[in-house]
């Protein structure tokens, strides 16, 4: 069995935890361990499920559990955090005892000392973002993240990452770290024009911009008001937090023509990205965004839509590719981005070009990511 150490709740955003373990599943029995939880949890963040009715460890479907460790109060102070980490190896263990079940392999996406919950197994540190880059942001403490970033990369017996951004900066720590970026989940979107009409939107008389995911300080309003600006419908699908400021926020979306629906459920996706005819991926060209690989842009790919996205490294890549050169336009400012989305939502959406963007899209499904993974870490199948 895999055990995957997750920086988000399975039930949260389908995020890329969520993706690619699901992934992972198919090819090999999968423990999927959210982030700890305490008593004091839903009282500090009201937005987390309440799972304390549940039991800790459960299936998710064939080959997929799910373990949420129930953990003392404080688990993130100071000294305190040792002893979390202790409990959540120990946990881990009688989880994998339970389910009749010999841990082979073991992955770590969150700064923690997690990497030794099973002596003899293969390990991994999978970085899916800068989370040094991003403390700021995360409102983690810097010292204690470059820590265990040290950590992880002396004691791992392999590193992977997501964008070319990472894999560079760990060269210049000492250490190669495999490239495997984010992907995304074509047959989600397969049926996507035959969903429905989403109860909570109108029927629009020109062609619609929109974005898809948390709304935080990484995203670049003045992007999402330049579109707006420009008198096009914009349809906003996401969570706003606090980091993104809510003053400008509640401006852009007090627009006749700006549609925010809040949070929705990655199944009621299909309906939300019918409506749009170019998705955007309007991120800040900041150190964490940089090194960050957006997951959205090929979900608008794998939903047949245009993109118009940031210039970040991550674009880059993707746009190496010819056809992704084609398919993707890029910008690097707010007044660039604008202009290429006029462009991109003046462009026909052909049959044709749906096909050809679905097609780039499953180059890059999660199930590649996943036996790319695999592949790293070392256990067989």
């Amino acid at each position: 069995m895999i055990v995957y150490f997750a920086g988000t709740r399975y039930d949260g955003r389908a995020g890329t935890d969520r993706h690619v373990t699901d992934a992972l599943s198919a090819l090999a029995p999968v423990l999927f361990v959210d982030p700890p939880s305490s008593a004091l949890t839903r009282l500090l963040h009201p937005e987390v499920a309440d799972t304390r009715r549940e039991p800790e460890l459960r299936a998710v479907h064939a080959n997929l559990w799910r373990l949420s460790p129930r953990v003392l109060p404080g688990a993130e102070r100071p000294g305190m955090h040792h002893l979390t980490w202790a409990l959540m190896r120990r946990r881990v263990r009688r989880a994998a005892a339970e389910l009749g079940q010999a841990i082979t392999g073991v992955i770590v996406t969150v700064p923690g000392d997690l990497l030794g919950t099973a002596p003899g197994a293969r390990t991994l540190y999978y970085a899916t973002d800068d989370l040094v880059a991003g403390a700021e942001l995360l409102g983690l403490p810097r010292r204690r993240l470059e820590a265990a970033e040290a950590d992880h990369l002396a004691r791992a017996d392999a590193v992977a990452v997501v964008s070319p951004v990472l894999r560079d900066r760990f060269a210049g720590l000492g250490r190669d770290a495999a490239f495997v970026p984010n992907g995304c989940a074509p047959a989600a979107f397969a049926d996507l024009d035959a969903a429905p009409w989403p109860a909570d939107l109108p029927r629009f008389d020109r062609p619609v911009a929109g974005f898809v995911g948390n709304i935080n300080g990484r995203i670049d309003l003045d992007m999402l008001d330049g579109v707006a600006d420009a008198g096009h419908p914009l349809v906003l699908v996401g969570k706003h937090q606090d980091t993104c400021d809510p003053d400008r926020f509640a401006r852009l979306t007090g627009r006749p023509d700006v549609h925010w629906v809040g949070h929705k459920a990655f199944a009621e996706l299909p309906s939300y990205l019918r409506v749009l005819d170019v998705g955007l991926t309007p991120y800040a060209p900041d150190g964490f965004n940089r090194a960050s690989f957006p997951l959205k842009t090929l979900e608008y790919l794998a939903a047949g839509r245009g993109v118009v996205a940031t210039g970040l490294p991550a674009t880059a890549w993707l746009r190496e590719d010819p056809e992704g050169a084609a398919l993707i336009r890029s910008a690097a400012d707010a007044e660039a981005f604008v202009k290429a989305a006029e462009e991109e939502l003046a462009t026909p959406r052909t049959p044709g070009l749906q096909d050809r963007r679905r097609r780039f899209a499953e180059r890059h499904a999660w199930e590649r990511r996943a036996r790319s993974l695999i592949d790293i870490l070392g256990v067989a199948q």
